[in-house]
């Protein structure tokens, strides 16, 4: 038997045959997944919760450009509790895409909102005004609202949450509080307690009282549609907001992504699972 290339060729008593010429065999294909493992891996994976970014110049190596970044506390957090943090830069297009794609939203700080927004004439204290973020922001929070999807509003964040729902703001805390605990350094949180109202959600998730990371002026005024105050400070000053109509909508005014505590990220993360399971 003499091989040829790819063609055997058979002598035998002078008698040459040919053999037709085989294909190897195909590798074997992989399986297609089944509708119960894609259902299994939703269920097992981490969800998806998205971080809004702010909209800033920023420095770093040689470059100092217009960038979309958030603290990395927040992403630290979120992924301590569970979840898979995706950063979402302000956009008022594509919303329900975004939205498709996440699983929770974290609302972040940041400077303050435009007092237009409420139909207000600006505070001598209101600056930096970001008015892109501002609007993509308040598109995102609203159909977020319309899905039910969870959120955990932050500072501005919170205060974005109560506009959105047709409420305004105290532009200037130290002008009803006679003080500036709530803002003492620019640049450091302050800490004080805060007192949670029992009949809440926040109050199952962190109990009685709570000691807070705090930089905020401003505050909130008039409420929105559906937010009830759910825990204020020694000075009176309302510090959370509970949309009770909606499975997670929790806004505070501090800040949780200071310190060790991961209790409102975790009750986030276990909110956008159980989201992902009914959506």
């Amino acid at each position: 038997m003499v091989v040829v290339g790819v063609v055997t060729v058979v002598s035998v008593s002078n008698v040459v045959v040919s053999l037709p010429e085989v294909d190897p065999p195909s590798p074997p294909q992989a399986a297609r997944p089944t509708a119960k493992a894609i259902s299994d891996n939703a269920v097992t994976m981490r969800p998806i919760i998205g971080i809004t970014a702010y909209a800033e110049d920023a420095s770093w190596g040689v470059w100092n450009v217009p960038a979309a970044l958030a603290p990395l506390a927040y992403v630290t957090k979120v992924e301590a509790a569970g979840g898979r943090p995706l950063l979402v830069p302000p956009s008022d297009e594509g919303i329900d895409e975004t939205l498709d794609a996440l699983d929770g939203l974290v609302f972040t700080g940041g400077p303050d909102l435009d007092p237009r927004l409420y139909d207000a004439e600006p505070h001598p204290e209101t600056n930096s005004i970001r008015p892109e973020r501002d609007n993509a922001e308040i598109a995102l929070l609203t159909a977020a609202l319309g899905r039910d999807l969870p959120v955990l509003a932050i500072c501005r964040g919170s205060q974005v949450l109560n506009v959105a729902l047709g409420g305004d703001l105290e532009q200037h805390v130290p002008d009803v509080v006679g003080h500036e605990g709530h803002k003492e350094v620019p640049g450091v949180f302050s800490k004080h307690p805060v007192s949670i109202d029992e009949a809440s959600h926040l109050h199952s998730i962190v109990g009685d009282t709570v000691e807070v990371s705090s930089h905020h002026h401003q505050g909130y005024g008039r409420l929105g549609d559906g937010l009830a105050v759910v825990a204020t400070a020694d000075d009176g000053t309302p510090e959370a907001l509970e949309a009770r109509d909606r499975a997670f909508a929790l806004g505070v005014l501090w800040h949780p992504e200071d310190g060790d505590d991961l209790r409102l990220f975790e009750e986030l993360v276990s909110s956008a699972r159980e989201y992902r399971t009914r959506s």
